[in-house]
C-alpha cells in the first residue's frame, strides 16, 4: 500500500434537532397542558488511534465526513433520536491540524486514544420546560444548534526507536530487509525509497524495537531538494539516529572516505537546518558495505579523523549481514537503558519513590564509557556526537 502521510479534510458535526410545541389533546382530558419532547443531539465526529493502520491514504480520498442530524422532537413527550456519531480511525502518531490556523490541536501517540474532532450540537428544548405558574400553556421552543464544522489537516509521524540517516543508495534498505521483517524495494539505483519503512527487530521473545528507514537525503534537503525533505519529521520521534556511510568506490583511484566524509557533514548540515532538536539527537555512524573495502580499520580510522568523530562507530557490510548482529544488540541493550532511565524521571517527577535498581547505572550508559566497533553483542553504543 502507499505511503500517505499527510491528507486534509473537513468533519461536519449533526445539527441538533429543534424541540417541539405541542399540547396534550385527548378526550375528556381538557386543558392537557404542553406535551413537546427535546430535540435530540446531533452526531460527533471522533478519532482514535489504531495500531492496525498503517497510512492515512483512506482519508486521500474520504475528505469529508458528515454526521447525521439529531431528530426533531415531537408531542406525547417524544424526544427526537440522537444523530449517529462517526468515529475516523487514523494510525498511531497522527497529528491533527486546524487547516485554517496551524495549530496543533491533537497529537495521537498511543493505540486507543480516542479525540473529539467535532462535537454535535445540542438539541432544542421542547415546550415541555417552558411550563411554569403563570405560564400554563407556553407556545415556544428552542431550536437545535449547529454541529461544529473544522477543516483539519492530518500529518502522521512515524513511531520508531531507531532512525536510519543517510545518503541515497547508501544501504538503508538492506540493512533494515537484514535486521527485522520489513521488506522495502532495493534495487541499484538513488531514490529506490520513496516512503518510509517500518520494521521490527525482533532479540528475544521478550525485546524488540522499531527501525524505520527513511529515503535519501541530499544537500539542500531542508530547503526541498530530493525527496527526503518530505520526511525528515519522521525521526524527531526516534531514540537515535544511525548514520549509514558507503565507504565504498567501484573505482580504485577514487578516495571514497574523503567523499563519504564530505556526505556525511551535508547530512548533519541537513538536520541542524531542519531542526535543531533533530541535530541534537544521539547518532551512531555505521559505515556500510566493508565487505568491498580492503581495510575496514583504516577506512573507519580516516573518517573518524576527517570528520572529528569521537562517538559510536560500527562497521557492517548489510548486504553478507556481517557486524548487523552486533550493532542490532547494541541498539537494544542502549534502548532498554534509555527507556529504563526515562521510567524513573517520570517517577521522581511525579512524586513516586524509585527504589534503586542494581542492573541500572546511569554512568555506565555514558556516551565516554562505550566503545567503538563491531566486535560482538557486548560492544555497547552510546550517544556522542560530531
Amino acid at each position: 500500500m502507499k505511503f500517505v502521510d499527510e491528507a486534509t479534510i473537513e468533519v461536519i458535526a449533526g445539527k441538533g434537532g429543534n424541540g417541539a410545541a405541542s399540547f396534550r389533546r385527548e378526550k375528556f382530558i381538557p386543558k392537557g397542558g404542553p406535551d413537546g419532547g427535546d430535540g435530540g443531539r446531533g452526531g460527533s465526529i471522533f478519532a482514535v488511534a489504531d495500531r492496525n493502520i498503517n497510512t492515512l491514504v483512506d482519508f486521500r480520498y474520504a475528505r469529508l465526513h458528515r454526521a447525521k442530524n439529531g431528530e426533531n422532537g415531537r408531542g406525547s413527550d417524544q424526544y427526537g433520536a440522537a444523530g449517529a456519531d462517526i468515529t475516523l480511525r487514523v494510525p498511531v502518531g497522527t497529528m491533527i491540524h486546524d487547516a485554517e490556523t496551524g495549530e496543533l490541536l491533537h497529537d495521537l501517540n498511543r493505540h486507543g486514544q480516542k479525540i473529539t474532532l467535532a462535537a454535535g450540537g445540542q438539541g432544542g428544548l421542547g415546550n415541555l420546560h417552558f411550563k411554569s405558574s403563570t405560564n400554563r400553556a407556553p407556545r415556544q421552543s428552542t431550536p437545535g444548534k449547529e454541529g461544529e464544522q473544522r477543516r483539519l489537516r492530518l500529518e502522521l509521524k512515524v513511531l520508531a526507536d531507531v532512525g536510519l540517516l543517510g545518503m541515497p543508495n547508501a544501504g538503508k534498505s538492506t540493512l533494515i530487509s537484514k535486521v527485522s521483517n520489513a521488506r522495502p524495494k532495493i534495487a541499484d539505483y538513488p531514490f529506490t525509497t520513496l516512503h518510509p519503512n517500518l520494521g521490527v527487530v525482533r532479540t528475544s521473545e521478550s525485546r524488540s524495537f522499531v527501525i524505520a528507514d527513511i529515503p535519501g537525503l541530499i544537500e539542500g534537503a531542508s530547503e526541498g531538494a530530493g525527496l527526503g525533505h518530505l520526511f525528515l519529521r519522521h525521526l524527531s520521534r526516534t531514540r537515535v539516529l544511525l548514520h549509514i556511510i558507503d565507504v565504498s568506490s567501484p573505482d580504485p583511484e577514487f578516495d571514497a572516505i574523503e567523499q563519504a566524509a564530505a556526505d556525511a557533514r551535508a547530512i548533519v548540515e541537513e538536520l541542524r537546518r531542519y531542526d535543531a532538536s533533530l541535530y541534537e539527537k544521539p547518532r551512531w555512524l555505521v559505515l556500510n558495505k566493508l565487505d568491498m573495502v580492503e581495510d575496514p580499520e583504516a577506512a573507519q580510522r580516516r573518517l573518524c579523523e576527517l570528520l572529528g568523530w569521537e562517538g559510536p562507530v560500527y562497521t557492517i557490510s548489510a548486504m553478507t549481514g556481517e557486524g548487523t548482529q552486533a550493532l542490532v544488540w547494541a541498539l537494544q541493550d542502549w534502548l532498554d537503558a534509555e527507556k529504563q532511565r526515562e521510567n524513573i524521571e517520570q517517577d521522581k517527577l511525579a512524586g513516586v519513590h524509585v527504589e534503586d535498581d542494581p542492573r541500572f547505572d546511569p554512568e555506565r550508559h555514558q556516551p565516554e564509557d562505550f566503545q567503538s566497533g563491531d566486535s560482538g553483542p557486548d560492544d555497547r553504543a552510546g550517544t556522542d556526537r560530531q
